[in-house]
């Protein structure tokens, strides 16, 4: 989503920098040679299909893999240095299995950052979670067992959960997956909220008008097939090299039919 509110006239600060990257696994390089920047208060959106490298790079800038090649910094350190300052909503939720939590104590986990697991919630913190619950249309479930609600819903929590954080980096991977039409628009409100206060986001997506409404967006499929503004990058021949597609794009009405072909899976599933 592009953050159309920005100040021309601000100096902005780089969020992340990435020089000759190369993310992946010991064994395994997913994608080489990445380049690209995210100020303050911008929009990244990784699209491609699963086993692209779009989870690999999240997971690089979280701190959660180490780069293999090059240099990033993240917020101005190197990756995983900043945790207070970085949400990262991924695309497992094992905790609301694992533990009987409503979906208030999944929220106020955003905070725990901030106090560790066994510190106090000051009056600040629960306000920042009841902020962040009605932003996402959830508080009305707040006692609810995680566990009873649909996926659509726990979805909705675990956004929350992120958007409490109040972080100054917020990594998504495929935030959408589960919502139905109207919870995208909710989202999307709240992703235009966090981008006006200064926070930058970077997100996985499948979702092409996502992209093209970002700042920038970036395609992939085991290497950079094109980043810049998606409205410029985004065309019938990159998006055929990122997902092997027959597909019409009308760029005026920015409206668009795709129709992917089956891939096959790799081993490092969601990345």
């Amino acid at each position: 989503m592009s953050n159309n509110l920005a100040d021309p006239q601000k100096t902005y600060k780089l969020t992340v920098t990435a020089r000759g990257l190369d993310i992946g696994y010991q064994s395994e390089r997913i994608v080489q040679n990445i380049n690209f920047t995210v100020e303050e208060g911008q929009s990244l959106a990784l699209v491609g299909v699963n086993g692209s490298g779009k989870s690999t790079l999240l997971k690089t800038i979280v701190g959660l893999l180490p780069p293999l090649k090059g240099d990033l910094k993240v917020l101005g350190n190197p990756p995983g240095q900043s945790p207070r300052q970085i949400a990262y909503l991924s695309q497992s939720h094992k905790s609301g299995f694992i533990l009987p939590l409503r979906a208030l104590d999944a929220v106020r986990i955003g905070r725990f950052a901030n106090h560790g697991l066994l510190g106090k919630m000051t009056s600040a913190d629960e306000d920042l979670v009841v902020q962040a619950m009605k932003s996402m249309q959830v508080w009305d479930l707040a006692d609810k067992p995680l566990r009873s609600l649909s996926g659509g819903q726990q979805q909705r929590v675990y956004i929350a959960q992120v958007l409490a954080r109040h972080a100054d980096l917020l990594i998504l991977d495929e935030p959408t997956a589960g919502l139905d039409a109207g919870a995208r628009e909710i989202y999307q409100q709240v992703i235009r909220n966090e981008l006006h206060r200064g926070a930058s986001v970077v997100t996985a997506t499948h979702d092409i008008q996502e992209a093209m409404d970002s700042d920038q967006a970036m395609l992939l499929a085991r290497k950079v097939i094109a980043i810049g503004r998606g409205k410029d990058i985004i065309t019938a021949q990159t998006l055929l090299e990122t997902f092997g597609i027959v597909m019409t794009l009308n760029k005026q009405n920015l409206e668009m039919t795709v129709v992917e072909r089956e891939h096959g899976h790799h081993p490092h599933d969601h990345e």
